[in-house]
């Protein structure tokens, strides 16, 4: 029987389970909310089984429906990954995927991506947009961009905006060799308090972990990108406040020192829950997730 079933059916199911509404599942899908719901009653007459139950508050699987999630997911991946090694292999993607990044993810995740692509793809093209976790976020959520790459604000995502976890980072502080602070094993965000500091602008997820932690920090330098941030540093312009990802920018003459009661920064991918990304948007995301899943993070 499930053999039979249509894929597009059994995406409709799982958007249904996922969101808990019918009307949200159909804006996730792109169709309307009648056609949405006509299909999954389809697919229980084909499975011959009831799938969801209905109320005011949503929807939810049954007992049969439940079951089914994990098949019908094996269901809907398998086919989307016969679609993308077809076009892999006939090397038809094209068209403009447009991303958005902080300076750590462009360099670290989406540069690797697009040369990649690039190579084997020659008909793609990219916009790659850089700024702070919010306004990548804000251009997400207009459509300006397919989705982005960022530093995980501590505020919950605005109505509309999915975030997916990539990876964590620990947070730290890096000093010139000849620092004081440098001899240390770890720090603690008070011991940053008589310190010159150099971190990234207002506005962006390091500025404000920063001032969630340090009452009045003496901020003599915003930068634009972490590797501002290590070249001040290397010139004794203060003490820079970073999460540690491995990048090529590593300075000479500069050390990292844990900080041990900060909590850790989540990369994620950001996107709209209702977006219906192009067939070559779908493998930049891929290859972002799998790209983010090869980082090591000491």
């Amino acid at each position: 029987m499930v053999g039979r079933v249509r894929v597009e059916r059994a995406r409709y199911f799982l958007a249904a389970v996922e969101t808990g509404s019918l009307r949200a599942a159909a804006a996730r899908c792109g169709v309307s909310q009648p056609a949405l719901g006509q299909q999954i009653a389809l697919l229980e007459e084909e499975l011959d089984v009831v799938l969801l139950t209905r109320s005011r508050h949503g929807v939810r699987p049954t007992p049969a429906g439940q079951a089914l999630i994990e098949p019908l997911r094996r269901l809907v991946a398998a086919e989307e990954a016969v679609r993308e090694s077809a076009m892999e292999t006939s090397g038809t993607y094209r068209g403009r995927v447009q991303i958005g990044g902080v300076t750590v993810t462009v360099e670290t995740i989406i540069a690797p991506v697009v040369g990649r692509l690039r190579q084997f793809h020659p008909g793609l093209r990219f916009a790659v947009r850089e700024g702070a976790s919010a306004d990548i976020e804000a251009a997400v959520l207009d459509g300006a961009l397919d989705f982005g790459v960022v530093t995980m604000p501590a505020s919950p995502p605005a109505p509309g905006l999915r975030r997916i976890p990539l990876i964590s980072a620990p947070v730290g502080a890096y000093a010139r060799t000849d620092h004081p602070l440098a001899g240390r094993d770890q720090i603690q965000w008070r011991d940053l308090e008589t310190w010159p500091i150099v971190t990234m602008r207002a506005g962006t997820v390091m500025w404000e972990t920063l001032h969630r932690h340090v009452a009045a920090p003496d901020v003599v330098v915003q930068a634009m990108s972490a590797r501002t941030v290590k070249v001040m540093v290397g010139q004794g312009a203060g003490v820079g406040i970073l999460a540690r990802f491995d990048t090529s920018a590593d300075i000479a003459d500069v050390v990292w020192l844990p900080l041990s009661d900060a909590d850790p920064v989540h990369l994620c991918l950001t996107q709209r829950q209702d977006s219906r990304p192009s067939p070559s948007a779908l493998i930049v995301r891929r290859l972002i997730r799998a790209r983010a899943g090869e980082l090591t993070v000491s």
